[in-house]
């Protein structure tokens, strides 16, 4: 296919001021109960290892998910779900700390190709020695330093200075315990004020649901200061209830005949292990995990389903979030990107949420949609998912890679009234073609009417509405997509400011 080289220029009659874009990668921890979705956003998240540097894999217990104390002690929840679904419980439906293991071996399989594709791959051998074991005992139990409470703690007093990531797949439990162990060692010294702020600044907690109590009774208490992106909605139409989340529309990318053939079947050890519906697999430990029995797929918990879909991913958000497509969110959470879109709260300026306050709106069904701000981008991640599953099995020639957006500027300074000319360009390493289109991410930007945009080949005319007051911010998306199998898509985010 002809290579197309759009001409890169932002060509309006005001300044654009360019906002620089840091070339480092994110640091991040994975703390993971293990159940079977976590298996899944685990075999996701290998595939995207080279898009941010893994510092961490830790097992650790939730709500759902413990080990018990050998001993017969019996726990109730602190939860209340789980305590009626419960009640006193000596352990819990847990899986094990080897399959990060058995995990990697398969990863170590698929590496010699998939490292061909892009730069910046861990080993099998460099993960493995970052595989930890927290606090697994019980749901919420962090009254001991763990192995992986000491990893986590040496990384948050280490002297670095740039973020970590903390990914909670389960409880917050183990991280709560390097916290506690942190203050405990610290705070009757004249230097915790200063590793206080030194840990509080570098800590960035990303919590799918409270799975145990820990943030809540501890964090939030203590460690006021730490920032906390907090998706309990929005995960939802990547987990289990995603038949009614998802508009049926888009059901295809999640549906047995997409997963099976371009992800789950044929493409190496490493996406044969991904659990899916009817597959004929049990995840040892976990007595309540029967997707994968044939004779089980119909009226099943959350639907009927058919072999090879889909089950959940609920955790995925939590490092999509760290995948540089162009979107400009790692630090923005409120932008909205492939992590979904969060606010910051109004009670703690620390925390981002999502929510009633966090609705954008859902053209399949004509209503504002608490889980939108996920979906919009679904068929572009489930794309580049079998995009990578291709990596595991494929020659770079016989693959497809991500085409790469630019524009001028990502800030632009406008007037009221204005009629601005936008100007980008795509560049594909496979020769293929990109095509471009820009349209505005109305519930982001301050501006509250709908502006009209009319795209001609790489170009977009923005028409400001007179009515613009002074410090209104309007977004634009330029979006490009390739004509490659499967298809794949990247960004740009221009930020319009009126003055």
């Amino acid at each position: 296919m002809k290579h197309l080289a759009l001409l890169i220029l932002l060509s309006m009659s005001v300044s654009g001021v360019c906002q620089p874009q840091s070339t480092a990668k994110p640091r991040t921890i994975v703390t993971t109960d293990g159940e079977i979705d976590d298996v899944d956003s685990f075999i996701r998240m290998l595939l995207y290892a080279n898009e941010f540097t893994l510092e961490g894999l830790v097992y650790s217990s939730s709500m759902w998910h413990y080990k018990g104390d050998g001993k017969g002690t019996l726990v109730v929840s602190e939860m209340d779900m789980t305590r009626q679904l419960y009640g006193k419980k000596s352990s819990l439906r847990w899986p094990g700390t080897t399959w990060m293991n058995d995990l990697l071996d398969a990863y170590a399989s698929v590496y010699p190709t998939l490292s061909t594709h892009a730069r910046g791959y861990p080993t099998a051998a460099h993960l493995k020695s970052m595989v930890r074991v927290g606090n697994i005992d019980f749901e919420g139990e962090m009254a001991s330093d763990t192995e992986g409470s000491d990893f986590i703690k040496s990384k948050l007093l280490d002297n670095t200075t740039s973020p970590i990531y903390l990914q909670v797949w389960g409880g917050t439990n183990t991280i709560a315990r390097a916290l506690k162990s942190i203050e405990d060692q610290y705070k009757h010294t004249p230097n915790w004020a200063k590793v206080y702020k030194k840990v509080a600044s570098k800590a960035i907690i990303y919590a799918i649901l409270d799975q145990d109590a820990t943030y809540r009774n501890y964090i939030a208490v203590n460690w006021k200061d730490i920032r906390v992106y907090y998706n309990a909605k929005q995960f939802w139409c990547l987990a289990y209830n995603w038949q009614k989340a998802v508009p049926e529309q888009l059901h295809p990318w999640l549906e047995g005949k997409f997963m099976g053939d371009n992800i789950i079947n044929k493409h190496g050890a490493l996406t044969k292990l991904y659990y899916s519906y009817g597959d004929n697999r049990k995840q040892p430990g976990d007595e309540e995990h029967i997707h994968g029995n044939p004779a089980k797929l119909t009226k099943a918990q959350w639907g009927s389903f058919h072999p090879y879909d889909f089950i959940s991913e609920g955790d995925s958000p939590a490092f999509l979030q760290l995948i540089d497509v162009g979107l400009g969110s790692l630090n923005q959470p409120h932008y909205g990107g492939w992590g979904g879109r969060l606010t910051q709260s109004s009670s703690n300026p620390n925390r981002w949420e999502d929510g009633q306050d966090v609705v954008d709106f859902n053209p399949y069904t004509q209503q504002l949609d608490m889980a939108y701000p996920q979906i919009r981008w679904l068929e572009a991640l489930q794309l580049d998912f079998a995009a990578r599953a291709d990596w595991c099995i494929k020659p770079y020639q016989e693959a497809n890679h991500p085409p790469k957006i630019s524009v001028k500027a990502t800030q632009v300074l406008v007037h009221a009234g204005q009629r601005v000319t936008l100007t980008a360009s795509a560049t594909d390493p496979d020769k293929n073609q990109v095509a471009l289109s820009f349209w505005q991410y109305q519930e982001i930007g301050t501006l509250p009417e709908k502006v009209a945009i009319t795209t001609t080949g790489n170009q977009a005319m923005v028409q400001i509405p007179a009515t613009a007051k002074r410090g209104d911010t309007l977004h634009v998306i330029v979006e490009g997509k390739d004509t490659g199998i499967p298809a794949l898509t990247r960004y740009r985010r221009v930020i319009l400011t009126v003055r």
